[in-house]
């Protein structure tokens, strides 16, 4: 099983809107986040700020269901520290999943590549037993909510950062066995490398909404072209 982890509880005061429901194309952004994934998982956890904003996105999400092609089970749960910032939220996603190895990621990318993320699983799940697969860019920049990680050991050390009063998202990589991916070696199933545009303010969401027909277009001509065998990967994942 493969799982993905939704950090949904983020205000963002430059966008001037609450990202997870921010509105995209006639449905929150959260929605797309979670059709994506579910391309490549097999359970989403979706991490809240608290209680009543985990209910809030349940009802959200089952309301845009008529609409919302996601195949696996949906998860909500909330911040383990209310505040911590995504430490924590990684904390409470982690122990909520169930797969061996789970994607993190925020709710601000709309241009999410399942085929990059498959990627990310195979190269964290390969012969050299690494416990995470992190993008690296080209500056040096690490993509730590664009990742695979071994679910238990990062929930460990996720759990021993908050200990630490530690709230750098970097700091419970500092305990894993990283694999560091070079952006680079993603182009030839993101050419653009879309999967990590983030949407931090005005302009982005404008960029945004410019870039989306065409990347609307090329997903639906590459989803018809994945759905026959669509199946058989879902039946071959343990």
């Amino acid at each position: 099983m493969r799982s993905a982890v939704i950090l949904a509880g983020g205000n963002s005061s430059r966008l001037g809107a609450e990202k997870s429901l921010l509105e995209f194309e006639e449905r929150p952004l959260i929605c797309w986040t979670a059709e994506k994934l579910s391309l490549a998982a097999d359970e989403i956890v979706v991490v809240a700020r608290d209680e009543a904003h985990a209910r809030r996105l349940e009802e959200i999400m089952v309301g845009s269901a008529p609409n919302l092609k996601v195949e696996p089970k949906i998860i909500f749960t909330w911040d383990s520290v209310p505040g911590y910032g995504p430490v924590a939220g990684l904390c409470a996603g982690m122990r909520q999943a169930h797969g061996i190895f789970a994607f993190a990621t925020g709710c601000d990318l709309p241009f999410l590549n399942p085929q990059v993320i498959e990627r990310l699983f195979e190269l964290a799940d390969g012969e050299k037993s690494y416990e995470a697969a992190v993008p690296v860019q080209p500056n040096g920049f690490f993509e730590p909510l664009h990742s695979v990680y071994h679910r238990e050991k990062m929930l460990l050390a996720c759990e021993q950062a908050v200990k630490k009063a530690e709230r750098r998202i970097h700091a419970p990589l500092q305990n894993l066995t990283v694999s560091c991916v070079r952006v680079e070696l993603l182009l030839p199933l993101d050419p653009d490398l879309l999967t990590f545009f983030n949407l931090n303010t005005r302009e982005d969401l404008e960029r945004a909404r410019a870039l989306w027909p065409d990347h609307r277009a090329r997903q639906s001509k590459e989803t018809r072209a994945r759905q026959p065998n669509q199946s058989k990967v879902k039946q071959s994942r343990t």
